[in-house]
């Protein structure tokens, strides 16, 4: 799959989970992972995949897939348009669990908050390094809190 073809998923991903598209390539690159790439974690789990999926989530979506979790892997694992697809739903849903984009960011990496906030921190400096945002206020728990 070409570049130009991750980024058409990236967007449609993007747009269908209605989550910015920024985001996304700045987690994208601080991620770095590639199609078919499996990180072994210290906790016995696994990141797949260009945006590094955790294999935490895959009982999950082999159940919404209606697929056995080898299966569910494969596709994260292999696909790479399928893994962008799972990385905007795992971030709408972190967001929606934590009401701020900066926390959706966090909780995509971790639930641990010191953890979270060192790479929610990473990802803003990757978007800001790529030209995707010139102020971060708006990424800030307070000022979404205050909208």
């Amino acid at each position: 799959m070409t570049k130009e073809m991750i980024a058409a998923c990236l967007m449609a991903a993007a747009n269908h989970y209605d989550v910015p598209p920024a985001v996304m390539v700045g987690i994208m690159h601080v991620e770095g992972g590639r199609v078919g790439q499996e990180v072994a974690n210290k906790n016995g789990s696994y990141d797949l995949g260009p945006m590094q999926i955790n294999t935490i989530w895959l009982p999950q979506l082999a159940g919404l897939w209606k697929k056995d979790v080898a299966s569910a892997r494969m596709a994260v694992r292999d696909n790479a348009c399928v893994n962008v697809y799972v990385a905007a739903w795992i971030l709408r849903q972190t967001y929606q669990r934590t009401g701020t984009l900066w926390g959706a960011i966090a909780h995509y990496h971790s639930a641990t908050p010191w953890r979270g906030e060192a790479y929610a921190q990473k990802v803003v400096t990757a978007m800001h390094r790529y030209g995707l945002i010139k102020d971060d206020s708006a990424l800030k728990p307070q000022k979404l809190a205050q909208r």
